[in-house]
């Protein structure tokens, strides 16, 4: 097979036909040419990014000589015969003998690390990058072709914005790329965008935006409108940062900003999450990541025993307010710790999509562990007194129970198991927080986990306080460390509420029974995970082992079930809460 590189008219000429030194855009220091091409375009002084062309972009992301042409169509040629300094056939035709290429978009087959992927690429040295109808059938047809492949789409994003010169046919292609990628969330596709300099206009606002997940390379502009045209509007000057990705990132439009050397394998990485095994599929569950052999770098546990407690008569009891202090000990392991002793393979993806920014308070994304593909989510508090102002604490805002929401879906369209870890006081109760709908977050993110067609498995790994908790914690199967904690209100709130001292704060934890052993009792958990000798702050890691033993267990218990089954399981879990039970009553835990 003959790569990319080799059959294409578009590559870069090679660094021998240029001269050999060069000057970088950003900070102008002198480069020796061949040493910029093998770091990729990326000037190692100041980290600039390079313009690369279609055809060579194809080469540093797709596995070598993997990728294979995908021809589109043929579309409308100058429906307007439009004239402006000179006739636009006359640019296409211009365009075309610059770059080799024939429109904006290249499409083609191929694999990243083994996987396979469709990608669409865009080039901007083609009339930048515009929008047309050519542009727009290419973005089109690889949708298409994911579809019929059953692949991810991947959409490489460099453009200026919709072609003028087409008008409103220019302006369909919006709606036209827009819904073909509504037909991949329906397949249950992943779609990922890598972001490069410059995305704009009607490609920011139509299909670069509309990805599971969004990376941009360090650097890179998106918006809809471009910063001349904003400052011109609203007369003010812009920060000089706006709509790069890092602003981007810090409110919570992108989920990162990745080196161009890192993108091979998180891309592999991703598509190794979100990878499909024939047959695989009933509630939502496919091996990924290294298929029967294992994936992450960790052993397989497909036969372990359960490692969970289900009888409570087997759990050692202690004092209410022991097991609270425990439970907040900042030396346990958080998500991101239980993550990454769990799994060699994770992505995290950050941001609401809808400006409310990242919240810190929130961690998730994608992993592969024990072989199996998941959606992970959690509270992340932190161990240290500046991590945990910089978590708040582990309470989130509204926009970190919107971002939960966001990976909740994500799960669900690609029929991965949700695992959610929970440990935090309570949900934020700021001003900004209420003016930013926190009740109305909380309670769409329950509503959502009730109704996800995928297996849910919560675990309690610390504290589980109130509401802010339960947003993540409705599950088919609710498991609870040992010594957790989870309660309707923190001791110390309800004391000073019916106690009217903070001094009681022991005597209402003992009164509201919200140790691992008496939810285990009450049934409010399915089972309790062990912890080393003295508290999991003892031995993070051997804790964040025994919790992943038992998720794996829960997990492959329940995958394979049919969507709906595992909805109408998880409704009626909760539906009998409350109700009168015979056998806490045989327990001698109701009157």
């Amino acid at each position: 097979m003959t790569s990319m590189m080799e059959r294409s008219p578009g590559f870069p000429a090679a660094p021998s036909e240029e001269p050999d030194w060069m000057s970088c855009r950003r900070c102008r220091v002198l480069l020796y040419r061949k040493r910029f091409d093998r770091a990729g375009g990326v000037c190692p002084e100041c980290g600039w990014h390079s313009p690369l062309g279609a055809d060579r972009r194809v080469a540093t992301l797709l596995d070598r000589e993997s990728a294979v042409r995908v021809a589109p169509p043929e579309t409308v040629h100058d429906p307007l015969s439009f004239v402006d300094l000179e006739p636009y056939a006359d640019r296409l035709s211009k365009a075309r003998a610059r770059t080799g290429l024939d429109d904006a978009v290249q499409v083609v087959r191929g694999t990243i690390q083994g996987r396979p992927v469709v990608a669409a690429v865009m080039d901007f040295a083609f009339l930048g990058g515009s929008l047309g109808a050519a542009a727009g059938e290419a973005v089109a047809v690889a949708a298409e072709t994911a579809l019929a492949d059953q692949a991810p789409l991947l959409l490489v994003t460099a453009s200026g914005g919709a072609r003028m010169q087409e008008g409103t046919l220019s302006l369909m292609q919006m709606a036209k790329t827009a819904g073909a990628m509504a037909r991949l969330d329906e397949a249950g596709l992943l779609t990922v965008s890598l972001i490069t300099d410059p995305t704009y206009g009607g490609v920011a606002a139509s299909f670069a935006t509309l990805s599971d997940v969004l990376i941009a390379e360090p650097g890179a502009r998106m918006g809809f409108a471009g910063p001349r045209v904003i400052e011109q509007t609203i007369r003010q000057k812009l920060p000089g940062d706006f709509q790069t990705a890092e602003f981007l990132l810090g409110h919570g439009l992108i989920d990162g900003v990745r080196a161009r050397a890192e993108l091979p394998y998180l891309l592999g990485t991703l598509l190794s999450a979100a990878a499909r095994r024939e047959g695989r599929d009933g509630g939502g569950v496919g091996d990924g990541g290294g298929g029967e052999e294992g994936g992450g770098g960790r052993a397989r546990e497909r036969d372990a025993e359960d490692v969970a407690v289900r009888d409570p008569r087997g759990l050692t009891r202690r004092p209410v307010d022991q097991a609270v202090r425990l439970a907040r000990d900042l030396g346990r392991p958080t998500t991101l710790d239980h993550v990454a002793e769990w799994t060699d393979r994770f992505v995290e993806l950050r941001g609401d999509r809808a400006g409310g920014g990242d919240c810190p308070a929130i961690a998730g994304g994608l992993a592969v562990v024990d072989g199996l593909p998941l959606v992970v989510v959690g509270h992340q508090k932190g161990h240290t007194t500046d991590e945990l102002v910089r978590r708040n604490f582990g309470m989130p805002s509204p926009a970190g129970y919107r971002k939960a929401m966001r990976l909740m879906r994500l799960a669900a369209k690609l029929r991965l198991p949700l695992v959610t870890l929970i440990d935090t006081p309570g949900a934020y109760p700021g001003l900004e927080a209420e003016e930013h709908g926190q009740a109305h977050a909380i309670a769409e993110c329950i509503r959502l986990m009730g109704s996800l067609p995928v297996p849910v498995v919560s675990v309690i790994t610390g504290e589980g306080g109130s509401g802010g908790a339960l947003a993540l914690g409705v599950a088919n199967e609710v498991l609870i460390c040992e010594n957790g904690v989870y309660s309707v209100i923190s001791p110390e709130g309800c004391a000073a509420i019916l106690w009217r001292s903070p001094e009681a704060a022991g005597t209402a934890a003992a009164a509201l029974k919200i140790d691992a052993a008496s939810m285990l009792e009450l049934g409010v958990v399915d089972g309790v995970v062990p912890e080393p000798d003295g508290g999991a702050h003892r031995d993070p890691a051997a804790a964040a082992r025994l919790v992943r033993r038992a998720v794996v267990h829960a997990v492959r218990r329940l995958r394979g079930r049919d969507g709906a089954d595992l909805v109408a399981e998880r409704r009626a879990r909760y539906r009998r809460f409350g109700s009168v039970d015979a056998s806490l009553k045989e327990k001698g835990i109701l009157p």
